[in-house]
């Protein structure tokens, strides 16, 4: 049952330091699509995006200080649905905000009962 918790942490982690490590490699392009969305101060939310997903993922994963660090990425599922793609209109997008809020649902899974033993943070 341990190898559980570490698993689902690396299932969720995943999508994470995957997108963060992809608006690493292409700055302009995702301060592009971030003006698009009309996100103020793009630079800021290009970095505060860089360090949650990369940050938050990586952490996440070895499982350091894990229910701060889903609270976090919870917040941010919601955040990012309700910004980038809450659009009725399309059900492609709704799809993604859809997910987004079942992400959300799973860290707050883990801030309500930790990582499990595999991790640093050992909840």
């Amino acid at each position: 049952m341990n190898w559980i918790g570490l698993l689902g942490r690396f299932l969720m982690s995943a999508i994470f330091i995957q997108a963060g490590i992809g608006k690493a490699m292409a700055p302009a392009a995702t301060m592009a699509y971030f003006a698009k969305d009309g996100l103020p101060i793009v630079g800021a939310a290009y970095a505060l995006s860089l360090a949650v997903e990369i940050g938050g993922g990586v952490l996440l994963l070895i499982g350091y200080r894990v229910r701060l660090v889903a609270l976090v990425l919870a917040a941010w599922c919601v955040a990012t649905a309700m910004v980038a793609h809450y659009h009725p209109e399309s059900r492609e997008q709704m799809i993604n905000f859809m997910k987004n809020l079942c992400m959300a649902g799973g860290f707050l899974q883990i801030v309500a009962f930790g990582a499990g033993r595999l991790s640093l943070g050992r909840q």
